[in-house]
């Protein structure tokens, strides 16, 4: 040949400009099995919620805060027995009046299942901005 020199005098094979992909194609499906596999083993993530236990006193008096289904808001005082019905705006004085000067005493919120969180955060809001000590919710005792 004429115009070639070859180097080494004997024959030289061509290098490949391709890249083989089988094997990569292969690496891919057998990942692609795996996880399709194992997805389904994989436990969702959950809340853990605190329980909830019986307290070992009850306090003397308690102000409780109705928040019904249809998120109206009504006055509970020591347990009595009548509800009185409440603006959020007229939360503020009606509660510092039933404490009776005395911030100490505890404030429950009784929400329904069904209301927007929202409006228990708003209640709750209103209670900590008129300097109520001690707001809690009420909650169901067992399961």
């Amino acid at each position: 040949m004429p115009g070639v020199a070859a180097r080494g005098g004997g024959r030289r094979r061509r290098t490949m400009n391709e890249i083989n992909m089988v094997p990569f194609i292969d690496v891919m499906l057998v990942l692609l099995i795996i996880f399709m596999v194992s997805a389904p083993l994989i436990t969702t993530g959950t809340v853990d919620l605190p329980s909830v236990g019986k307290s070992s006193q009850r306090p003397d008096k308690v102000i409780e805060v109705i928040v019904g289904k249809d998120e109206k808001l009504k006055l509970k005082v020591n347990g009595d027995t009548e509800e009185r019905a409440l603006a959020l705006g007229d939360l503020r004085e009606r509660v510092l009046q039933a404490q009776g000067g005395d911030a100490n005493v505890p404030v429950v919120i009784s929400a329904d299942r069904q209301v927007k969180y929202e409006n228990v955060v708003q209640v709750m809001d209103r209670l900590q901005r008129a300097g109520v000590q001690r707001v809690g919710l009420s909650v169901k005792q067992g399961g």
